[in-house]
């Protein structure tokens, strides 16, 4: 999905459509699409700004009768350093009081939209390609931690250029995350090369915003992905060593296993923190939670690594 109040959702937009393969446009009440001849992928574009756009799944299977089993938004980044990048990342609002409250990008406090089960695949791909072509010379090859909206049902990632106007209109770099898609979502093949739906599921907890430990074992490991949560989201109220700390981190986690199982229903699911960002008693909390809900910790090196 691709918004038109969005500059480098429009460009990468326009990057999907140089692809060959695309039907006439039809357009409904949310907006134009697209049938990709493959049969499994449709580009909507929409007028309103798609952090916004809350059921807009729910919304395209009524009006079109398609089926709708992940959804990738195609975005701008912006960071406050104004870094060049290519990144992409799973939406909601963990952790965050009070609850039920809209965010101020969309989604609402406390509410996560399963993460798409082509989160891993993506980001190895992209990090692949974008070497090849020597893109990571001037841009950062990244991933962000669970944050914003909208407010969806359907397993969703956010694919994204950033982080100023000066990347937002760059074709080469939404060119190459056109073949990223392309590629993972198998457009011009019978079987994908690069997702594996067997795979096990890792959820990240702890670290910055960029999560560069989780970033690191994705790289270098052959799993899948569901939610990523940013320390900051892991909010303990109590700054002691009590056997429940209290704070929303519990519901936080709770949440995260919750939305990533709806997205993998049957694969093993398993969890890697990021140890340093961490409090000892909070890194004991964060595991017993983690073990009450039959979800194992494991280190770095006990993720399988790729040869």
């Amino acid at each position: 999905m691709a918004s038109k109040s969005d500059t480098a959702s429009m460009t990468l937009y326009d990057a999907m459509m140089r692809l060959d393969g695309w039907s006439k446009p039809f357009t409904i009440t949310s907006g134009d699409y697209y049938i990709h001849e493959c049969g499994s992928v449709y580009l909507l574009v929409i007028d309103q700004i798609h952090i916004r756009a809350d059921n807009i799944d729910i919304l395209f299977k009524k009006q079109t009768g398609l089926s709708v089993n992940d959804v990738l938004i195609l975005s701008r980044h912006v960071s406050r350093s104004n870094t060049p990048a290519m990144t992409l990342h799973a939406i909601g609002i963990p952790g965050i009081l009070p609850y039920g409250k809209e965010g101020i990008s969309g989604g609402k406090n406390g509410l996560l939209v399963p993460p798409s089960k082509y989160f891993a695949s993506l980001f190895r791909r992209m990090n692949t390609l974008a070497r090849k072509e020597k893109l990571d010379v001037d841009f950062d090859l990244t991933l962000e931690t669970t944050h914003h909206g909208p407010i969806l049902t359907t397993p969703t990632l956010y694919i994204e250029i950033g982080s100023t106007e000066d990347e937002w209109g760059r074709e080469d770099i939404a060119d190459c995350w056109a073949e990223v898609i392309s590629d993972v979502l198998v457009m011009f093949g019978s079987k994908s090369a690069y997702f594996n739906p067997d795979l096990d599921v890792m959820i990240g907890f702890g670290g910055g915003h960029y999560a560069p430990r989780h970033k690191a074992v994705i790289l270098n490991s052959d799993i899948n992905v569901g939610h990523i949560i940013a320390n900051y989201s892991l909010i303990f109220e109590q700054n002691n060593e009590s056997e429940n700390p209290s704070g929303p981190w519990s519901e936080c986690i709770q949440s995260a296993v919750d939305s990533t199982r709806i997205s993998f229903p049957q694969s093993k699911i398993f969890a890697h923190l990021d140890r340093k960002s961490f409090k000892g008693w909070q890194r004991s909390a964060i595991i017993q939670k983690l073990g009450n809900l039959g979800v194992e910790v494991r280190r770095a090196k006990q993720i399988s690594q790729r040869e």
